[in-house]
């Protein structure tokens, strides 16, 4: 399941460098995928909406057991 999580989110990396940020996996556990948004994503006023309206929606449409989606701070 990570394998197949990790390609999602490689495949909308270029969309978050395009705009000067990046995100890193971090884990699967209980349905919610976690990752670290950096760079100038990492501070955005609009990061809950690039979360929850772009990269969710894609990890979901791939994999419908995702159920969230969280941004952990390190």
């Amino acid at each position: 399941m990570k394998e197949k999580i990790i390609e999602v989110l490689d495949k909308m990396r270029p969309y978050m460098n395009s705009h000067g940020g990046d995100l890193e996996f971090i884990d699967y556990q209980d349905k919610v995928v976690y990752i670290k948004l950096s760079g100038v994503c990492g501070t955005c006023p609009h990061q809950n909406e690039t979360l929850q309206n772009g990269l969710l929606r894609a990890l979901q449409a791939e994999i419908p057991e995702v159920e969230n989606l969280i941004n952990v701070e390190l």
